[in-house]
């Protein structure tokens, strides 16, 4: 007998169905890797949240490799791309409901070097702001 497919494509699928038919909005929790196309500057901790309302996006596409889609962020159209993979959950943001997943190992390494990026350019950013003050010690 062949390998099945995975069972989580259908599940992200069938969770973001019943979020439209509940007039619910379907969230999309994933953690970002290096096959990952998201706007970083709006990655948190490695991960980012995505609204995946039909009124949010444009051409969603959901299939059993990817989720891909259009969606404004601060008024920039961006096109993003996720793959099943790096999907952490999916649910509704007026309750919670939905489903969660792990995230595949293979994945992990990259994971761990985007966090540790953000960290580092985190601290440049505190470390440029800090700048020396213009005053002057007066004895």
């Amino acid at each position: 007998m062949s390998e099945l497919t995975s069972t989580k494509p259908y599940m992200i699928r069938a969770i973001h169905e019943w979020c439209v038919d509940n007039q619910l909005t379907p969230h999309l929790l994933v953690e970002v890797s290096p096959q990952t196309k998201v706007p970083m500057a709006y990655v948190k901790d490695g991960e980012i949240v995505l609204n995946l309302n039909y009124s949010a996006t444009k051409d969603l596409q959901f299939t059993n490799e990817a989720v891909s889609f259009s969606a404004r962020f601060s008024g920039v159209s961006n096109n993003l791309y996720v793959p099943i993979g790096a999907i952490k959950g999916i649910f509704a943001r007026e309750n919670g409901q939905g489903m969660f997943f792990e995230v595949q190992a293979e994945d992990g390494d990259a994971v761990k070097k985007i966090k540790n990026n953000e960290i580092a350019n985190k601290e440049k950013n505190i470390s440029s702001e800090v700048k020396k003050t213009p005053l002057k010690l007066v004895k």
